[in-house]
């Protein structure tokens, strides 16, 4: 069932979106060679306490006799598409491409977003790849608004992707957010023709975020059970935020980080 938000519940998630926002942007400035992930870790979890959040990703559980997960910040490098855990001995290197991702809960709402980030020296089509990637959703942002489909918004992600080559992870898709961290409806990121189709409408709030590879679509799961990576090794990035859809567009619920 997909539930649409107040007006008081859309301002809560939007103050609690700024402090998502923010806390990434901390941990995108301290993505160097020779960071550990931990310590990424970390610098989220005492941002986010300080500003009177809490990580919605640390401790979840998708069926309740699962491993909970162990990290606020889902800390993927190189082929890994999503969900690798912060560890002690993970360290960044010159030239990795790092998606982070990110979660928060703020007076009972729930907010997502992602980044990709270019450690130190990265080559030019890893950068072109995280580039390209953000673009991919702006595009799809300019598609929302109330009465729309959501099969527009992957086919405007498909559109500008298409013709560069890439390929879009097709297993993991968006969602919508508020009172939990994953909500009905899904939003693929490509023009997915098998479901029935579904109009958006204002109060929607949706996590909207392209899954982008520098070769094939398909993924696998590393032996952690968690990290989802790239099944022929190739690059992946990944770009998140979450919106609420409104009457003639939409409003931006996490603020796009500073990457600088």
């Amino acid at each position: 069932m997909i539930k649409l938000k107040t007006e008081q519940e859309i301002a809560l998630m939007k103050e609690g979106g700024k402090i998502l926002s923010q806390t990434l942007s901390k941990i995108m400035q301290a993505c160097v060679p020779g960071a550990h992930t931990e310590e990424l870790d970390r610098i989220a979890r005492e941002e986010m306490k300080k500003h009177g959040a809490e990580p919605s990703f640390l401790g979840y559980k998708i069926d309740k006799d699962d491993t909970a997960y162990p990290s606020a910040v889902c800390i993927s490098i190189n082929d890994e598409v999503v969900h690798a855990a912060a560890t002690p001995d993970r360290v960044l290197k010159d030239g990795d491409l790092v998606s982070l991702d990110i979660g928060a809960w703020y007076q009972g709402m729930a907010t997502d977003m992602a980044a990709t980030v270019c450690v130190g020296n990265c080559s030019a089509e890893a950068r072109a790849l995280s580039q390209d990637t953000k673009q991919s959703l702006k595009e799809a942002l300019k598609v929302v608004k109330e009465n729309a489909w959501v099969h527009e918004i992957g086919a405007a992600i498909e559109d500008y992707l298409k013709p560069k080559k890439y390929g879009i992870v097709k297993d993991l898709v968006g969602h919508g957010v508020g009172h939990g961290i994953h909500e009905d409806p899904q939003i693929p990121n490509y023009h997915e023709r098998r479901v029935a189709p579904i109009k958006l409408k204002a109060g929607m709030c949706i996590a909207i975020e392209p899954m982008i590879t520098l070769g094939d679509w398909h993924v696998k799961h590393k032996e952690d059970g968690w990290t989802v990576a790239t099944a022929d090794g190739s690059l992946a990035a990944h770009w998140e935020v979450t919106i609420a859809v409104t009457k003639s567009g939409f409003e931006l619920i996490t603020p796009w980080p500073t990457e600088d």
